[in-house]
Parts: structure tokens; sequence; C-alpha cells
């Protein structure tokens, strides 16, 4: 199969996969119920979808390389795949450009998974990739149950199983592509549904959530918020117990990990995807200005503007929302609703208005998304999704012809930035529009008045 048939047939999956989602959501907000059979049917299939390699990117293979390393006693954080064992180590050596002489990002609780899926795999790369597979299958699946068990009715799990089990687009990128955002995801929203009545258990999944990638921090500020809005006396406690319990994980963990791996992070804050909004202006002002110089302004802009759009997003979704989703519980529930709410605020300002965005960083927005019911805001992020899907199809460097590969990247340098530019535009119209009146349904005839 050539690379651009390859590159159709991702690209149309991903849009007709879209579209799928989208008329599923909104059959949820008419109540349509989800048939059980479908259901059994996708986690059938994220099941077929452990026992194939990988497809859409070449992250997994630096997973690989990064448990390697950790797992014969040398530090990911600072030593890059091509240099370990000489160059000439079976897995290692099968990390591709251009990541091979990248160090780790990605946090040291990840990084024990990686080494535990290393030392089970051994010298085979195939073997190492496909326990990682088996870790990625059983975090997709974890998100979809607590979702589902969530959902206190009929359209709240038809809701849940759209945005998550029944997503393609989702599946297609964190599942299919194993890539660590899903593990991650799994923590949090963990920590988001036991915030409520298991505070120092859900501290404990929000310290795994951050130490796997340091971007679901968000979640903790969200879960802080849910608490506090409890409106108990006592809401003190339980986060005191929840930061507890992250301490209990990151504490060791970063000691582990030593200082490398904050120096990884502090690199980190100065990129700039080629899909970013971000993208267009700095290359604009690049060259006029110093390159240093730009990349500073990076750091320091985004805050704020970080910042102006999770106040943006918080008053559309205050504005736009449809209702509350029912969850379980009477008053956990409460606390699992407003944890969700927050989070999907600043995980989706984070994935929209982030300088360094790729498409699988969705799974912080998208994972609490079933519990908050704003359609423009599953418009945005559902646009988003497929966006950027398509911007990073193939995803790889490596057997893409010429003609495909200046195809993809015009397309991710070109069009993606100014979609998610609009987007955020959207945002802010959104925000400043007043939402029309609901409309009383008519009284039937005869009926008094």
């Amino acid at each position: 199969m050539t690379s651009a048939l390859t590159t159709l047939l991702l690209d149309a999956g991903y849009v007709v996969g879209g579209a799928g989602v989208a008329l599923g959501l909104w059959a949820s907000y008419r109540g349509e119920q989800v048939p059980r059979r479908a259901l059994q049917i996708a986690c059938a299939a994220a099941i077929v979808a452990a026992f194939v390699p990988p497809l859409g990117s070449a992250d997994h293979l630096s997973y690989a390389a990064y448990g390697r390393i950790a797992a014969g006693g040398g530090d990911p954080y600072s030593v890059p795949p091509v240099e370990w064992a000489g160059g000439h180590d079976p897995v290692t050596s099968a990390v591709e450009p251009p990541w091979t002489r990248t160090p780790s990002v990605y946090g040291p609780v990840a990084t024990g998974v990686q080494a535990l899926t290393s030392l089970l795999g051994g010298d085979s790369v195939r073997a190492t990739v496909w326990f990682w597979q088996l870790v990625c299958l059983a975090a997709w699946l974890a998100v979809g149950w607590m979702l589902l068990r969530s959902a206190a009715t009929v359209a709240g799990r038809s809701r849940a199983a759209w945005v998550w089990l029944l997503n393609p687009v989702l599946l297609g990128l964190l599942l299919i592509g194993a890539h660590v955002d899903v593990l991650a995801a799994a923590f949090a929203l963990g920590a988001i549904v036991l915030a409520g009545r298991r505070p120092l258990v859900a501290g404990v999944l929000l310290g795994a959530a951050v130490g796997v990638k340091i971007t679901f921090a968000l979640v903790g500020p969200a879960v802080l918020y849910a608490l506090w809005r409890s409106g108990r006396r006592t809401a003190w406690r339980p986060a005191l117990l929840g930061l507890a319990g992250a301490a209990i994980v990151l504490v060791p963990a970063q000691l582990w990990a030593g200082s490398n791996l904050v120096d990884q992070l502090e690199r980190a804050r100065r990129y700039v995807s080629l899909a970013s909004p971000w993208r267009p202006v700095v290359e604009r002002v690049t060259g006029p200005i110093a390159n240093d110089v730009v990349r500073q302004w990076v750091v320091t802009l985004t805050p704020w503007v970080l910042g102006l759009f999770v106040a943006v997003i918080a008053v559309v979704v205050h504005r736009w929302s449809s209702g509350p989703v029912r969850t379980t519980g009477a008053d956990t529930g409460r606390v699992t609703q407003d944890a969700a709410t927050a989070a999907v605020v600043l995980g989706a300002a984070y994935v929209l208005a982030a300088p360094y965005t790729l498409p699988w960083y969705d799974a912080l927005a998208w994972a609490p998304l079933a519990l908050v019911a704003v359609p423009v805001v599953d418009a945005v992020l559902a646009v988003r999704l497929v966006t950027y899907a398509v911007a990073y199809v193939p995803g790889r460097v490596l057997g893409s012809s010429p003609q495909v590969e200046r195809l993809t990247l015009g397309y991710r340098r070109e069009v993606a930035p100014w979609v998610g530019g609009g987007l955020l535009l959207a945002l802010v119209v959104l925000a400043l529009w007043p939402r029309p009146a609901r409309r009383r349904p008519r009284a039937p005839a005869g009926s008094p008045r």
C-alpha cells in the first residue's frame, strides 16, 4: 500500500468518524439510547486494536526506548536513545527521526510503566510495544467504564458512549496510536470521579496522572474548585487528603527522576508546534526579531493567553450549557460534575490555545467531556479533534513519498493553524453573543392558558 493511499484512508476515516460522533452526540441530546450491542462491538474493536502494530505516529518506539534506558539503569531524561549502548541496542536503535536525539519529556510514572514493559519485552521491540499497548487498552476501557458508571440517566450514558467508546477518532489517535495520554486520562478521570467520596485515593490518582504527563496537573485546580463549590464547611479536609495523596506519588517519583526532568520540561516550554495558532505569528516575527527573544516571548505570554481563554470558555460553558449531566451519588455526584466541568474548561483552553499542541493531547479535555453537556463546546472540540488528526496523518517521516510529505506538511502548516485560530475566535464570539431565550413548548389546544 502506498503512502498516498494510506494517508487518504486515514484522513477519510477521521473525517467520517468525526461526523459520526457529531451525529451520535446530537442523538444523545434527544435522549436516544445507545444499544448495548454497539458498546460490546466497540470494546471488541478496542481489544483487537491492541493486537496490531500502532499506527499514526512513531511515539511508541520512543516510549520503548525510554523504558529500555530506565530498565537498564540509565537516565532517559539525559541520555537520548541514539547514545544508549553505543547506538547498537536493539530497542533504542528502533527510534525514528526526529526523536533519536531527544531525551524523555514524560513524567516518572510514565517512565516507570515504560520500564516495566521493557522488562517484560526484553530485547524484542515488538514485544515491548505490545505490552505497552495492553497498558493503553486497559486505560482506554477504564475511562469508558468510569464514564458509563458515572452517568445516572439514559441520555448521560449515551453521551458517555459517543464521547469515548464509540469515538473512532479518539480510538485511532489514542489507542491505535498507543499514546501515553490515554494512561494519564484514565488516572485523571479516576481522580475526578472519586474526589467527592475518596479524596485520598483521588489524590493518588491525580498524582499518577501528573506523573505520567505534566499537563494533567490542570485537573488539580478543577478538583479543588469542585470541593470548594460543594459548600462544605469541612471542604479543607478532603482537599488536604487529596494533596497528601498526590504527594505520596509525586515526591518519591520526582526524587527518582532527578533534576534532568525539570530541565527537559523547561526546554519544552519554548516549543511551538507546526499546527498551533501561534505558529503563523512566531514565523512572521522571527527574523526581524531574534529567535531566542521570540521564544522567550512565547514562554512569557503563554500563561496570559491560557488564562484569557480559560475565562472565555468558562463564560461559554455557563451561558450555553444545556443543563447538568446527572451523575451517580447525591452529594458526591455534584462534586464530580463540578470537577468535570472545570476540567473541561481548563483542558479545552490548553489544547486550543497552547503553543505546542498535538491531536492526542485532546484526551485532557475529552475524558471529562462526557459529564458536561454544552453543545457548542462539543462542536468546537470535535472540529479541533478532526482537523488536527488529519494534520498529523500519517505522523511519520519514514516511508512517505515527497508528494505526500509536501501535502501533509502544507496542510499542517498552512491550514490547521488558521482553523485553530478560527475556533478561538468562535469561542470569543460565543462568550459575547447573548444566548437566545428558550422557547416554551406550545400548550395543547383547549388547555387553560
